[in-house]
């Protein structure tokens, strides 16, 4: 992680983010088949049920975005006046965060934010030279030549998204990308059958605390995932080597620090593993793991 003593800008699609993690939440394209209903009557006790199960974990992200430093400016954009977006705005301004109003063109529209957000960031980057860190809450594409510039502007860009909502180009044009699953504090969505399953076959309802636990359970990386994340592992491993000797051992930091500038979306938490170690231990069969002393060294699994 870069040093701690940052100054940094944080920019959120409030709108994006919250789309976003209601499909990650109720299945794909669920907030567009019930934007409707939510439009209508936001007070409906299934429509109300269905947001708060979408909570997003506002503090989760400002906390995330303060571990690279001093929080200068903190921006959210949305149409406030939306009565989803609405709950928010008191935990948001209790966060020192700043709520831009928008008025999307068409009702239709997922968001409106990417141009006067773009806009802002580059106003406030030549207004505030001393900044050094810009978060981008955010999955579109359009983010892309933002996060481009940010950086040929000399700032460390770190994008936060919701896993199978985010543009992988956006994620490859960022310093570093962090899912917003896995961040400390949010809960991730259960699989549809763990969320059948909060009524019995007899069509009772469960406890409530039992329905809690089934809540709280989360769903397990795809395998596509797993293997990718495996053969960014070998990849970052051979480019060590090359650097090397062929049989001389590595850091396994300095080895995730290569996997996380090929690719700043991976996360091993993300992938369901505590920590970096952890998921080296699990790919056994191509990196052999040293953890004798106080030094994590790996490298390739002789063939």
């Amino acid at each position: 992680m870069p040093e701690t003593t940052g100054r940094v800008a944080v920019y959120l699609d409030f709108d994006n983010i919250v789309i976003s993690w209601y499909d990650r939440v109720h299945g794909r394209n669920a907030y567009g088949k019930d934007r409707q209903r939510i439009t209508d009557d936001p007070n409906d006790a299934e429509v109300a049920e269905r947001l708060k199960q979408a909570t997003i974990e506002v503090g989760a992200i400002i906390d995330y975005a303060s571990s690279f430093g001093t929080l200068v400016l903190t921006r959210a954009y949305a149409d406030w006046s939306s009565p989803v977006n609405a709950e928010y705005r008191s935990q948001l301004v209790a966060r020192a965060v700043d709520l831009v109003q928008l008025f999307p063109a068409a009702a239709y529209a997922k968001n409106g934010a990417d141009i006067r957000l773009a806009v802002d960031a580059v106003e406030d980057m030549f207004r505030l030279p001393d900044l050094t860190h810009v978060v981008i809450v955010a999955g579109d594409s359009d983010y892309v030549p933002l996060a481009q510039r940010c950086k040929r502007l000399g700032r460390y860009v770190i994008g936060v998204g919701v896993a199978g909502s985010t543009a992988k180009s956006l994620a490859a044009a960022c310093d570093e990308f962090e899912s917003y699953d896995s961040l400390p504090g949010v809960v991730r969505p259960t699989s549809e059958v763990e969320a059948a399953a909060t009524t019995t076959a007899k069509g009772k309802a469960e406890p409530k605390s039992t329905a809690k636990t089934r809540r709280t359970r989360t769903v397990a990386p795809k395998q596509d995932d797993q293997s990718e994340a495996t053969a960014l592992l070998v990849r970052a491993l051979r480019l060590g080597h090359d650097k090397a000797d062929a049989d001389e051992w590595l850091h396994a930091s300095a080895v995730k620090t290569q996997m996380r500038r090929m690719d700043p979306s991976f996360s091993e938490k993300a992938l369901g593993y505590r920590s970096f170690n952890d998921f080296l231990r699990s790919r056994d069969d191509v990196a052999a793991l040293e953890e004798s002393g106080h030094e994590r060294l790996v490298r390739l699994q002789e063939s």
